[in-house]
């Protein structure tokens, strides 16, 4: 994964790196590491205590969509 200069880089969920609704995919790219970890890291905080589903629902609403890419 390209290095993105901070400047460009924008919180927003994913449109072609998503399963549901793009919210891990979207925060990978902000910090450019692999979506597999965060989409784990999600899994292991549902399993244990139901804080990763509250959270991703939560952010699936707030994260804007990023932009089409033309």
């Amino acid at each position: 994964m390209a290095t993105i200069p901070r400047e460009q880089r924008l919180f927003r969920r994913s449109r072609t790196d998503r399963i549901f609704g793009g919210v891990c995919g979207g925060i990978a790219h902000y910090f450019g590491i692999e979506t597999l970890p965060v989409r784990l890291l999600f899994v292991v905080f549902a399993i244990t205590a139901g804080a990763g589903l509250l959270l991703y629902l939560l952010l699936w609403i707030v994260m804007p969509l990023e932009d089409a890419q033309a």
